[in-house]
């Protein structure tokens, strides 16, 4: 089989595309992860800027932490908003243009630093105590509806960005956008071979913005969106007037217990997430090396253990220069799984494209203007995507759906997962407490598999 044509089937982790491809694939892994990473941003109230720049920078110290052998994209994570609003209300920070005062991103920065050391304590566990005790405390039924109800979970949101609550022509149009986005990329994805085939997500994004500027410069709908101008008021330092260049405001963390009491235990539900993600990302792997007729040297399964430890390093990362915490991306694996391009190297360069774009002002109003209708075209796709994949690690793992067992664990995580989100907005009330859906339906699901493994011998 030829270069070329093997690379019609996706690239390895460890493979390079050319510099062209490279930059193409890249670009579109950063508009992946724009949506999420930026919304948890602007509902927190950290810098729009920082938040980027942060994403790209763990970014590229997760692929060096990992040794260049996982490719996964660091992004913001939505666990951790309940957290950071209820310490930010506890202390009586107000935002204020929609950003939150120096000194709460500051306390929340502490807090965030220490949840970095939940998930290197679960890595250090995982290498010492080995594959097996982690596929026993958190086999595919887990990961797998863990995975389901991420996507599931997001699917108001997806929807939320497609059809405006206001109804009125603006609202049809709106609709009319999200729906040219989400058919072009699923038609490109679909039937575009080659290279264009490999950028689906791209090219559906930029068919979605093409057809808002028509309808800007033929019908004055105006659906791109500015900055705020308070996202870009607090740089560190400006160009000039900041028109072209600005670096994002940096802060450094601040002591604070109730910061660390409330964000640290957050970092306990990113990581069924994250082990999900780990499952996808082998199955699919090894299903274009099969494909390409290659095979890995290495399995991206048996690396949980560094996965867990670097993503701990990168909330800490990620923390100290100013940005939410977060987790590998569910949408990135999402994009890479139907393109079929998992090299290392393009995430990498994602993350230094986010960095860059996050300094250059004309960048960021560029991504940023991009069209909350395209987004929630584009959602529609890669939430829907990974609630797939969840299903995907369970048929690969075999996992018996008329065992009581497994029944029992999936329906109870599906339920709390998905009810607590549609229910009670993503946080269920429990014993005076605010249980983040997710985080949740995850630990029970956790504890029902530990107790009704109790006497039963493993296969």
């Amino acid at each position: 089989m030829n270069a070329t044509k093997a690379n019609d089937h996706g690239y390895l982790p460890q493979e390079t595309p050319s510099l062209g491809k490279l930059l193409l694939y890249a670009l579109q892994q950063v508009i992946v992860m724009f949506p999420a990473t930026i919304t948890v941003a602007l509902i927190t109230g950290f810098q729009v800027s920082t938040t980027i720049f942060a994403s790209g920078l763990a970014t590229i110290c997760f692929t060096l932490i990992t040794k260049k052998k996982i490719p996964m994209y660091y992004g913001s994570s939505f666990a951790y908003l309940t957290a950071i609003a209820s310490m930010c209300a506890a202390k009586g920070y107000v935002m204020t243009d929609g950003i939150l005062p120096a000194v709460a991103i500051q306390e929340a920065q502490f807090g965030i630093i220490m949840s970095g050391l939940v998930s290197i304590a679960a890595g250090i566990i995982v290498r010492f105590a080995g594959q097996k005790a982690v596929e026993r405390l958190l086999p595919p039924s887990i990961t797998g509806s863990v995975a389901m109800i991420i996507g599931l979970t997001l699917a108001g949101n997806a929807l939320g960005d497609s059809i405006p609550a206001a109804a009125g022509a603006m609202t049809d149009w709106w609709v009319a956008v999200a729906l040219v986005t989400l058919l072009s990329t699923v038609i490109y994805a679909r039937y575009l071979k080659g290279l264009l085939g490999q950028l689906p997500l791209l090219l559906g994004a930029l068919t979605g913005c093409a057809f808002a500027a028509v309808l800007y410069f033929v019908g004055d709908v105006n659906l791109f969106r500015e900055v705020p101008a308070a996202a870009l008021e607090s740089s560190v330092w400006k160009l000039g007037d900041g028109s072209i260049f600005a670096l994002p405001a940096f802060t450094l963390p601040k002591f604070s217990w109730e910061a660390v009491l409330a964000i640290m235990p957050i970092a306990i539900a990113t990581i069924p997430e994250s082990t999900a993600h780990v499952y996808q990302l082998d199955i699919y792997v090894n299903d274009v090396a099969k494909k390409k007729g290659a095979k890995m040297d290495y399995s991206i399964a048996n690396m949980l253990d560094k996965n867990l430890i670097g993503d701990g390093i990168c909330d800490m990362i990620s923390g100290f220069v100013g940005g939410p915490a977060g987790t590998n991306y569910g949408e990135n694996i999402s994009a890479m799984a139907i393109t079929r391009v998992f090299s290392v190297p393009v995430i990498a360069v994602a993350g230094i494209l986010a960095m860059v774009i996050a300094c250059f002002t004309p960048l960021i109003k560029v991504i940023y203007g991009i069209p909350l209708a395209v987004i929630g075209g584009l959602e529609i796709y890669l939430f829907g995507a990974i609630a797939a994949q969840g299903i995907a690690i369970m048929i690969d793992k075999k996992v018996d759906m008329f065992d009581s067992k497994n029944i029992t664990v999936i329906a109870t995580i599906m339920v709390l997962g998905i009810g607590g989100q549609y229910a009670f907005g993503g946080n269920i009330p429990l014993f005076g407490i605010q249980v983040p859906c997710i985080a949740g339906a995850a630990i029970a699901g956790i504890i029902l598999n530990a107790i009704l493994s109790i006497g039963k011998k493993d296969a």
